[in-house]
């Protein structure tokens, strides 16, 4: 039975990431990256300051229960910034080569420029809840699209890929890096995660937005600072290193044997898994700021990427390739991470990563459960469905504590892949939307304003909820 189930998930997998992804998620951030004038590269300093703005204060106009700009932006950076950077890294590298890093940064700045949009488009079409608002791609699909059934599918497929199989992932490698790092025992690990999982998703988004604005900062700042003692100490490596990601990214040779298009695949499966853009699920933790203008929380989002693969992906990227440590055999995932550390900085780099991946992959887990949850409520579904959908996920964390590498991460990518093609359809639809928004936007700054929007700012716009003068 399980032969069987491995079989159809590498099945449904190679037809989706040989033949339709890898295509439509180039092509179609090409296409917004055209369309809206480079966006993720002319806004840098923009999206900054508008981060810097939503740490400083946190926004609830008229009594709203609304979560920050800033709060937002760290609970899809939880979601983010997880074991894809950590272990995602390790297998991309040790499976696809050093050039899956090429791969794996130019997915991400394509990307950005979908993320850009499907994230503008969750802050146009959020509805309001008891804690604020609300909104995704499920929301967008109803309310743009008028096709509510295509909504529910990507709900089920987010419900089931986020809040299950990611979860499952991400225990996965928080019981294998404690495994390594301690001799500890899986099962109670996964115990011990399953208890602490269901104390912080039985207290709604506002405790999951609490929880991911004091863990993200930390956890990230302490991992690039590491990196940057690893990159001090091997310097005079650095060139050498560039130089072999670019060398094997363009390996024409390793084509005949497939050595290229490996490097190609898994650069882009993993960044995808790691920065999540154009995936559909970012833009749940984008709808439930509290914001004047839509385009904020897109530049936000679109940093996130830039966060998340830009700066901490290369930061394992580089950690293992200054090693050396993906040459050996039979090494993979956060297991070669945490050899890769430990050789550049002594024995604590193993309790380090230990550490660090606990902190990365559990602010995982509680960000990946509210978009779950967020879509259950789209279904409608009543509260014996989300205490049942609860009790999965807790479930699906101690599952993932005690089970095999391979088979959950052969899921995630391919709910991975299901949910991506279901929002690329929907955002290649409505991606004149974001643009006009952005263009809104900037001709608000050069008035020098502070850039307000209402539903009569792009003609003809319907549908929208939160968005009265």
């Amino acid at each position: 039975m399980i032969n069987t189930l491995q079989n159809i998930i590498s099945f449904g997998n190679n037809i989706l990431w040989s033949y339709v992804l890898i295509v439509l998620l180039i092509s179609v951030g090409i296409y917004f990256t055209y369309k809206c004038k480079f966006v993720q590269f002319r806004f840098v300093g923009e999206m900054f300051r508008l981060l810097g703005e939503g740490a400083s204060k946190s926004v609830c106009s008229k009594g709203k229960k609304g979560v920050s700009s800033f709060q937002a932006f760290c609970i899809s950076t939880a979601s983010r910034v997880g074991t894809g950077n950590l272990a995602g890294v390790a297998i991309a590298i040790s499976m696809g080569g050093p050039g899956a890093v090429f791969w794996m940064w130019l997915i991400a700045l394509i990307g950005s420029a979908s993320s850009f949009v499907e994230s503008t488009l969750a802050q146009i079409y959020k509805v309001r809840d008891k804690h604020g608002y609300r909104g995704g791609p499920a929301y967008y699909m109803e309310k743009a699209l008028n096709k509510r059934w295509m909504g529910v599918i990507f709900s089920i497929f987010i419900t089931i890929c986020f809040g299950l199989v990611f979860n499952s992932v991400q225990a996965n490698t928080i019981s294998l890096a404690f495994q390594g790092a301690f001799g500890a025992n899986k099962l109670v690990v996964g115990i011990f995660l399953a208890l602490l999982t269901a104390l912080i998703i039985f207290g709604g988004v506002t405790r999951i937005a609490k929880v991911a604005e004091i863990l993200v900062p930390i956890m990230a700042i302490a991992y690039i600072l590491v990196a940057l003692l690893v990159l001090i100490k091997n310097a005079n490596h650095i060139p050498t290193m560039f130089k072999l990601i670019l060398s094997d990214a363009f390996d024409f040779k390793g084509v005949i044997g497939g050595g290229m298009g490996a490097s190609i695949m898994m650069g882009i499966k993993r960044g995808l898994f790691s920065n999540e853009a154009g995936m559909g699920s970012a833009p749940n933790a984008a709808a439930t700021a509290e914001v004047t203008h839509p385009v904020k929380q897109g530049f936000i989002q679109t940093l996130g990427v830039f966060t998340d693969t830009i700066i901490i992906c290369s930061c394992t990227a580089f950690i293992i390739l200054l090693s050396g440590a993906y040459n050996t055999k039979g090494l993979t995932g956060i297991q070669l991470t945490q050899n890769a550390l430990t050789s550049q900085v002594g024995s604590w780099g193993n309790i380090f990563i230990a550490a660090c991946i606990l902190l990365f992959a559990y602010s995982s887990i509680i960000g990946n459960y509210y978009y779950g949850e967020t879509n259950i409520e789209f279904i409608k579904a009543n509260k014996i469905w989300l205490f049942i959908y609860r009790t999965c996920v807790i479930l699906m964390v101690l599952f993932g504590s005690l089970t095999g590498i391979q088979m959950v991460w052969d899921m995630a990518d391919l709910f991975m892949g299901l949910m991506a093609l279901i929002n690329l359809i929907a955002i290649v639809q409505l991606g004149g939307i974001a643009s006009a928004a952005l263009k809104d936007y900037v001709k608000q700054k050069k008035q020098r304003k502070d850039p307000v929007f209402t539903k009569n700012s792009i003609k003809g716009l319907t549908g929208v909820e939160c968005w009265d003068e």
